[in-house]
């Protein structure tokens, strides 16, 4: 595309409309200057309440993330109990596994879900508890 001066940038915004003159940026007035440095800090305490609001918003979980972080923490804990069934069948301890099933399982779940989602997560629950206290109990004293 071959640009020929001003007026070939000018030509490529033909369809957007023109703005009114009244509309744009206007300078302040000198007895303006004052008034605007005091509202500065009103600004900033604004801004700080702003980033307060934020932060509470992101400390609230939907019960969509609730949701999901159960089914994490659950399908974490299946693999966990699968991994250890691979290692006892290949006649290994396992024991990095275990820990690792024991530090999942310290997870907390979260309160309010469901009747048939809490039901499953804690028979994952009581399914990993039996297979670390049977380790245990296969552990040397």
């Amino acid at each position: 595309m071959k640009v020929s001066g001003p007026s070939g940038a000018g030509a490529t915004r033909a369809g957007t409309p023109a703005r009114a003159a009244g509309a744009g940026f206007s300078v302040p007035q000198t007895g303006a200057a004052p008034a605007a440095s005091s509202a500065a800090p009103a600004n900033a305490a604004s801004g700080i309440a702003g980033l307060s609001a934020l932060m509470a918003l992101q400390g609230v979980e939907t019960a969509t993330e609730r949701r999901r972080r159960a089914f994490r923490r659950g399908a974490g804990l299946l693999d966990r109990l699968d991994d250890l069934k691979l290692a006892l069948l290949a006649g290994e301890s396992g024991q990095a596994t275990l820990e690792r099933l024991s530090r999942d399982l310290r997870e907390d779940m979260p309160d309010d879900l469901d009747a048939g989602l809490a039901g499953v997560l804690q028979q994952i629950d009581l399914r990993a508890q039996v297979e670390l206290a049977k380790a245990e109990g296969r552990s040397p004293r």
